[in-house]
């Protein structure tokens, strides 16, 4: 899994043309205090050219950036970096419930550019837990998290856009329903996956045609004092894929493990499946039945790149 992730990210911060760069800065600093270039991401994309190819590296300095970012489909081949996760936060404090906004405009950071990737950067939504409020909103393919904390309650993270590749390294991701959901394939490794309330982790609209959907590996499934009943994931959709391998889980996790939303007919269809996991909430003897247990053999396809994302759309790798 290292050598997996270490291909990622270098694929995504390979180094381009220099002389295209001559002419646009390659490193741009953020700062809130007026001593960088722009003081809000937002005025940041006015400096980075449409569809570059070079890198540009977005030096975010410590501050709370109060904004509703958008980052535009043609921003490609940039790295988001912030100075400080615990201070470096982007934050705003929409929910579904303000004039009628619904769940898809509430988010915080819309990424609708590929090859992006962030890192030491906080992204929350802060609203009172008064419907759906997301904070990450992806749209974008081949995208990478690394050390961001994701703070919010109902629908934290929405992958939105099926075949699209996402990869959360050393990330912290807290909420209370649903809040990692949407059709896009995504691994999840060495994250915290933090329970606010009683309720359900991930709700995947995998499509039928793709085949991984959310994968958790080695990572560590937490929950608030007074939450003792939350279930690893209800299918928003009916072919919903999420599987967890080799994950921490607390007592705070049901025995059953999975819902069917109230509906028996997705016990047929979505695929749920658990492996190698510990921890007082990873006992599987009273799990739902319409859940599986991996075999060694189905468990180590999971290791394989192409496994994991090339069979979403065309993005081939080189070994």
């Amino acid at each position: 899994m290292k050598a997996l992730c270490s291909f990622i990210i270098a694929l995504l911060c390979g180094v381009g043309s220099l002389s295209a760069a001559q002419q646009w800065k390659d490193t741009i600093v953020v700062a809130r205090d007026g001593t960088g270039d722009y003081r809000t991401l937002t005025e940041a994309m006015e400096g980075i050219r449409a569809f570059m190819d070079y890198k540009v590296t977005v030096l975010v300095k410590k501050g709370v950036y109060k904004e509703k970012v958008i980052l535009p489909s043609w921003l490609e081949n940039v790295d988001f970096i912030g100075e400080n996760v615990e201070n470096t936060i982007i934050t705003y404090d929409d929910h579904a419930n303000i004039n009628k906004m619904g769940t898809f405009r509430t988010y915080t950071l819309k990424v609708e550019g590929s090859s992006i990737t962030f890192k030491n950067l906080t992204i929350e939504n802060n609203a009172a837990r008064l419907g759906q409020a997301v904070a990450l909103h992806t749209e974008g393919d081949r995208l990478v998290f690394i050390n961001c904390r994701f703070l919010g309650n109902q629908d934290t993270i929405y992958t939105g856009a099926k075949g699209t590749r996402l990869c959360f390294l050393n990330c912290y991701i807290e909420g209370t329903t649903d809040f990692i959901f949407g059709p896009s394939t995504a691994l999840f490794h060495n994250c915290t996956i933090h329970s606010k309330a009683n309720s359900y982790i991930t709700a995947a609209s995998t499509p039928k045609d793709i085949e991984v959907g959310y994968v958790f590996k080695n990572c560590k499934l937490t929950a608030a004092p007074d939450v003792d009943k939350v279930y690893l994931g209800r299918p928003w959709r009916p072919y919903a894929a999420t599987v967890f391998i080799n994950c921490e889980m607390g007592k705070h996790i049901c025995p059953a493990g999975w819902d069917n939303w109230r509906n028996p007919e997705n016990e047929k269809t979505a695929r749920y499946a658990e492996y190698g996991n510990t921890g007082e909430g990873a006992e599987t003897a009273v799990r739902v039945k319409w859940a599986k247990l991996l075999t060694e053999k189905e468990v180590a396809k999971y290791n394989e790149v192409d496994y994991l994302f090339a069979i979403c759309t065309t993005w081939y790798f080189n070994k």
